[in-house]
Formats: structure tokens, C-alpha cells, sequence
């Protein structure tokens, strides 16, 4: 299954969390860009979220969501999953998870910054965060 389908199939209960995270890390995910070139994100709940969608239509409904006019540019960059997981996420600081979809409700997902989802040194429930080391 595409990413997107898995992500319905988890929402409706019958999905595999093996499938759909394998299935995120290796679809190339479109992450809108702000000023310097830095990926878009907002902090929620102590976690800073970084937005990505699974292609220009679901990044449009974001933007209208957002308030953007019909037919405004975004800048953005296409990332693996698997990179914005292994890569991005612990060499930011703090504790950062990937939205996917964050204006398609139904369709959206997230990928907290947990122990099998990111790399141990930057889940919020790894050693760093346990006191076993710093990150």
C-alpha cells in the first residue's frame, strides 16, 4: 500500500505501525521551507512538529487552511521519511516528530519522537531523555 492508505487503514484500526512506518520511511515526502531555508514546523504539547505531505494537493489544503490566497507559491524540499527521521529529527534540539497531512484530518498522521520511530538518542523515551547521556 502507498503511504497515504496506510495511514486510513491505521486510522480505521486495521492498519499494521510496522507497514505504515515502513511505508512513511520510504515515500518522499514534500516539507515546506520558511525563511533561511529551514523546514516548517510549530511546537505543540513540548514537541516541535515538522510538517510534511504526501504530495502538492494535501500542502495546498495546509496553506488554505493556513489562510494562503488561492494559487500562492510555496517553497519546499522533497525528503525521505527515512531521512527526516534518521537525519532531521536528532540534529535538532529538543523533541521533534513529523505531521504528516496536518489540514486533511482523516488522512493525517504522526510520527512522535519515540523509541522505534526516531533514533534512540532523540526519542523522548531513549537514554537522553532517561538522564543515560546527552544529546
Amino acid at each position: 500500500m502507498e503511504l497515504r492508505e496506510e495511514i486510513a487503514a491505521t486510522r480505521a484500526g486495521t492498519g499494521d505501525p510496522a507497514a505504515l512506518l515502513g511505508e512513511f520511511r520510504r515515500t518522499a515526502m514534500l516539507v515546506p521551507t520558511v525563511t533561511d531555508d529551514r523546514l516548517m514546523s510549530a511546537h505543540y504539547g513540548g514537541i516541535r512538529w515538522i510538517f510534511a505531505f504526501t504530495d502538492e494537493a494535501a500542502l495546498a489544503r495546509f496553506a488554505q487552511e493556513r489562510g494562503e490566497a488561492p494559487g500562492t507559491e510555496w517553497t519546499y524540499v522533497s525528503v525521505l521519511g527515512a531521512r527526516l527521521l534518521d537525519a532531521v529529527v536528532p540534529a535538532l534540539d529538543g523533541p521533534t516528530g513529523v505531521a504528516v497531512n496536518a489540514a486533511d484530518g482523516d488522512g493525517s498522521m504522526l510520527f512522535p519522537p519515540a523509541r522505534g520511530i526516531v533514533p534512540d538518542e532523540a526519542a523522548v523515551d531513549g537514554p537522553a531523555h532517561r538522564g543515560e547521556g546527552g544529546r
